[in-house]
């Protein structure tokens, strides 16, 4: 698997690792945390998400921008590992939330999301950078030695391999990060004899913000849960309801302390390796060539071309990241409110798209691998027509299956009495076909997609075009606040499936009928 690739290729895979590893732990329970910290409702809290989603990626153009008009990718890189640890020292700090301190300790909140922001966007697109300018070098090297055709066919073709292995580390850390936040916090409680509830933080807040407007319903599953949560407080429910709080969303803070430890880890990993990574377009800029004015015109026409080829890919994918990464938003609300997961925490369920992402690679590799040696190779933008397909079934069925269920929106099954509820809810097994069902549309998508971009990017102009990839990211990332709203607000369940599924179904038919252009562009 590893056979044949770039020798940096591991030290950077395992510096990203780091990283997400970081990032992942705060990401699994963002939503959910902004809910249980400041009583936000799913939509706002959403919103919130979604902006700092959108800005993780917004902020990769900036640090794109700084790397390339630098020519000091690895500077920049070790900056944002930095910064990214101060954003999350921030989080850590257990601040106790009350009506006297909402509005500061949310800005503060935000402030520390930023620097997170700020310090992934000086880091991922341009390690990303570097990794694919590892493979223009290995492709310029057999150039240079005079190999075949053939086999600089297949060293070529090892780009897209090579992501796909870059691809998997993100996801070991992934994999692992969605179960550190919830075991903290379950262990905190635990630590104060309390029990963990998905659903009582949420009534909490309603309780403590106005009890006159909560019904009979909600007063009773109040009590029920809180009876089992916290058993010692009951008799006075509002001290109930704030002791529940504190430890409960102290224990999340604590939690991103492993955030921070993390980002140092992934600091000493690519410090350690600093020396076998390359610097893009760095021959480029200090080469001294003459061009005649055709061959200026010619060299004018194919950045454009390769260009417009980018940004024709960038807006399909921006529908492809806009259904993904519902992940953290409708569907940890899905996961939470409509499945049996009993004391499963909400948040640990996205592990299973990096578990399916590291058994699925290596298959998915082999596929492409014997594809390519019989000759009928499939080409990345026919890859992602595919995985737009792949994406829009996984919605596919979570309508089909809500429509089973007579799934009400989100605000009156929750409005439901507690047994109610437990009789309409879901198996386990949804959340797996769901996950597996987006996982195999991103292994056609997004590891593919970023070496589209190394492939297609002009060299002096690396760190910014994949600082655009990750733009589009964020564009579809600046509107998947749309999920929880659509899940609460809509009638019926199934008609925010349904919305997913239109999109999904319409980014794919634009997709294939620019598939040859984007072919002879990329040839």
């Amino acid at each position: 698997m590893f056979k044949n690739h770039p020798k940096g290729l591991i030290p950077a895979a395992l510096s990203n690792m780091g990283e997400r590893f970081g990032y992942y732990i705060m990401n699994a329970v963002l939503l959910l945390f902004l809910c249980s910290k400041f009583g936000l409702d799913e939509g706002l809290a959403g919103g919130i998400y979604a902006v700092f989603y959108a800005g993780i990626y917004v902020l990769s153009l900036v640090g794109g921008l700084i790397a390339d008009r630098t020519q000091n990718y690895k500077s920049t890189i070790q900056w944002g590992l930095v910064i990214m640890a101060v954003g999350y020292v921030l989080l850590s700090i257990p601040v106790v939330h009350s009506a006297g301190n909402h509005m500061w300790l949310l800005v503060f909140t935000c402030v520390a999301l930023f620097l997170i922001a700020f310090g992934n966007g000086l880091f991922k697109g341009n390690l990303q950078a570097i990794v694919g300018q590892m493979y223009d070098n290995m492709e310029a090297d057999a150039v240079a030695r005079g190999v075949k055709d053939d086999e600089l066919k297949e060293i070529k073709e090892r780009r897209d391999s090579g992501f796909q292995i870059f691809y998997v580390f993100i996801n070991i850390g992934g994999l692992v990060a969605p179960f550190v936040a919830p075991l903290l916090r379950q262990w905190w409680l635990g630590v104060k004899g309390m029990v963990y509830d998905a659903g009582l933080p949420a009534l909490c807040h309603q309780y403590l913000n106005d009890a006159a407007t909560m019904t009979s319903e909600q007063m009773t599953n109040l009590t029920q849960l809180m009876t089992k949560a916290n058993p010692n407080a009951v008799a006075d429910m509002n001290t109930a309801c704030n002791s529940y709080l504190e430890v409960f969303n102290t224990g999340v803070h604590y939690s991103f302390i492993a955030s921070v430890v993390a980002m140092f880890i992934s600091l000493a990993i690519f410090m350690a390796y600093k020396k076998l990574f390359p610097t893009p377009a760095k021959k480029e800029a200090v080469a001294a060539v003459e061009y005649t004015p055709e061959e200026k015109a010619s060299m004018a026409k194919e950045i454009k071309q390769r260009m417009y080829a980018l940004f024709a890919v960038l807006g399909v994918c921006v529908f492809f990241w806009l259904s993904f990464h519902q992940n953290g938003q409708s569907l940890s609300v899905f996961a939470r409110d409509y499945v049996i997961t009993d004391t499963i925490a909400p948040e640990i369920w996205q592990a299973v798209n990096p578990f399916f992402v590291i058994v699925l690679t290596p298959i998915i590799m082999a596929i492409f691998a014997a594809m390519t040696r019989a000759g009928r190779a499939i080409s990345t933008p026919r890859k992602i027509v595919i995985g737009m397909f792949i994406t829009g079934l996984a919605y596919l069925s979570l309508m089909v299956l809500s429509m089973a269920y007579d799934y009400p929106n989100g605000t009156d099954f929750r409005a439901m009495d507690i047994a109610q509820q437990e009789a309409m809810k879901s198996q386990w097994w949804v959340l797996i076909a769901t996950y597996f069902f987006l996982t195999v549309a991103e292994l056609f998508i997004s590891p593919l997609g970023l070496s589209f971009v190394s492939k297609i990017a002009p060299k002096h102009l690396q760190g910014i075009c994949q600082g655009l990839w990750l733009g589009a990211t964020a564009l579809g990332n600046l509107f998947i606040w749309i999920g929880p709203v659509m899940l609460n607000g809509m009638p019926k369940l199934w008609m925010c499936w349904a919305v997913f599924l239109i999109i999904c179904f319409i980014a794919m038919g634009v997709m294939w009928g620019m598939v040859k252009w984007l072919e002879r562009v990329t040839k």
